[in-house]
């Protein structure tokens, strides 16, 4: 085993990040030391590469950048007993404390002291990452390794779009970004009857149509949220909201055309101090949901459930790039004329 690895660092304050030669991380007796072969950039990823609002009062460089990955296992402590030497895994993000009320109860997507990886620690932008053997998600082979490193993401959309009952209910999600893509595949798989998405975004919009999205609503325009529910004959207003846009004036759309008794999930990060129709949400008996990461795991089981039993999220990964590429895979992302974008860490 190498002593040094490449990674790309948040290395000081301000745009960028940068390609870094760092020790490869050590392993404690509860840990797995993962080989990374592919990885996915995230929004978050985004947000440090710009060194945004968010990210200057969240990142605290010099810090390995990622979360979204794939690989396989390089090492591991001598506590860890059911893994071996090249199992393929993936991995949860968020390590928790193992201690607070809700870790030990069984709740453990609730931790109060959630640790993510490449924003509070050491992320998987790199050869090598080590996270505890409780994160590890040892993965079906079966499943292709560029679809096993958008997992993370994929687990957000399964979290919000499952939270309710999709069979035969009409659905908005607003936001065509990747885990609104991948949301629109996961209710039409799950039996939503119309699936309605909106985004400012075109080139997002074609692809929720290839994703399953019954009609897409470029917002702005002249057609209106009325209108389709004309066009698709609906008498009073959608079963389920997904909010994914982060977008306030969203949010106000998706409140004032739901039907009574609706139920939203927001995963979305709305505008703090945002000023929403609680007159409607109270009369109308909307219940809200924040959704945050996934169910540690019961989320996981069911993305390859529904992945093993015909659901085909590959059209959401749009582009490919060597991770000494990744200057460019953040120009992509920032265009917005993506989906999910992967870089490769083991071959060109």
């Amino acid at each position: 085993m190498k002593n040094k690895m490449k990674a790309i660092v948040k290395k000081r304050p301000g745009r960028g990040l940068q390609i870094e030669e760092v020790p490869v991380p050590e392993i404690g007796i509860n840990d797995v030391l993962i080989k990374i072969h592919k990885t996915a950039i995230c929004g978050t990823d985004v947000h440090i590469y710009k060194w945004n609002d968010w990210a200057k009062k969240t990142i605290h460089p010099p810090i390995i950048a990622g979360h979204e990955f794939a690989g396989s296992v390089a090492d591991m402590g001598s506590n860890v007993h059911d893994l071996k030497i090249g199992d393929i895994v993936s991995g949860e993000g968020h390590i928790v404390c193992g201690r607070c009320r809700n870790c030990l109860a069984g709740r453990r997507h609730l931790c109060k002291d959630t640790s993510g990886i490449g924003v509070n620690r050491d992320g998987c932008f790199a050869e090598y990452v080590s996270i505890p053997i409780t994160n590890i998600w040892h993965a079906n082979p079966e499943i292709p390794m560029d679809i096993l490193s958008i997992f993370d993401p994929f687990g957000n959309a399964v979290h919000s779009a499952l939270s309710f009952k999709t069979l035969g209910e009409d659905i908005l999600i607003t936001g065509a970004g990747p885990i609104g893509l991948l949301a629109t595949a996961v209710v039409k798989h799950s039996g939503a009857r119309y699936i309605v998405v909106t985004d400012t975004n075109p080139y997002r919009l074609k692809l929720a149509r290839k994703m399953g999205a019954t009609i897409t609503l470029k917002t702005g325009g002249k057609k209106t949220l009325k209108d389709v529910q004309k066009e698709l004959k609906m008498k009073e207003g959608f079963d389920i909201g997904l909010e994914m846009s982060g977008s306030g004036k969203a949010l106000n759309e998706m409140i004032d055309n739901m039907c009574h008794g609706g139920r939203l999930a927001l995963l979305g990060i709305l505008p703090s101090g945002l000023a929403i129709n609680w007159q409607k949400v109270i009369f109308n008996m909307l219940t809200l949901k924040g959704i945050y990461g996934r169910e540690m795991y019961e989320t996981w089981y069911m993305m390859e459930s529904m992945l093993q039993t015909g659901l085909n999220i590959k059209p959401v990964i749009t582009h490919y790039f060597h991770y000494t590429e990744f200057k460019k895979a953040f120009e992509v992302m920032i265009s917005g004329k993506c989906g999910k974008v992967i870089l490769n860490w083991i071959d060109r």
